[in-house]
């Protein structure tokens, strides 16, 4: 009986094994395997936004099938029609109305003025202000708020507060 080192064995193992090995032959649609028909691609810039979404999804099924093969096998209408479709100006990319700019400075006008005609319209026809919004009450509203220690840290209470607190009201003349 010979002997044989282990790594010798191993190395005898791989090299059989490598000679077992066996290709995978991986069927493909035979509609990949021919062109498309120039008709069929023919001015697709002008038809594609024209074209119903089922067609447009057929259309771009078979191009991206044929992109799978060898890229050589492409006819130029091919070629071109793949990069339009993946990279033209249509959908998101399609080029904004002439009078695009136009209508937005026109539609932020128009709600700029109904918001001022409502702003207008509510306060002449509003009441009289509140018997509270008077300089005299918004002061008792600071002395109250100091006596109860009100916002400790930042507010009416802290040490060498400067605001004006409640106050908002111009004084009565």
């Amino acid at each position: 009986m010979m002997r044989t080192s282990a790594s010798s064995l191993l190395r005898a193992g791989v090299r059989a094994s490598s000679m077992r090995t066996s290709t995978v032959v991986v069927p493909r649609a035979a509609a990949s395997t021919h062109a498309i028909s120039n008709p069929t691609l023919a001015n697709i810039e002008k038809r594609w936004e024209g074209m119903p979404p089922t067609e447009q999804a057929e259309l771009w099924m078979a191009l991206r099938d044929r992109m799978k093969e060898n890229w050589a096998e492409l006819t130029l209408q091919e070629k071109k029609a793949a990069y339009w479709i993946a990279f033209g100006a249509h959908g998101p990319r399609a080029q904004p109305p002439a009078d695009e700019n136009r209508k937005v400075a026109l539609y932020t006008a128009i709600g700029v003025l109904v918001s001022l005609g409502l702003f207008t319209a509510m306060r002449a026809f509003a009441g009289p202000a509140p018997s509270t919004m008077n300089r005299e009450y918004e002061e008792a509203s600071n002395e109250f708020l100091k006596n109860q220690r009100a916002e400790p840290l930042t507010g009416l209470s802290s040490e060498g507060y400067s605001g004006k607190g409640q106050v908002q009201s111009p004084p009565k003349h």
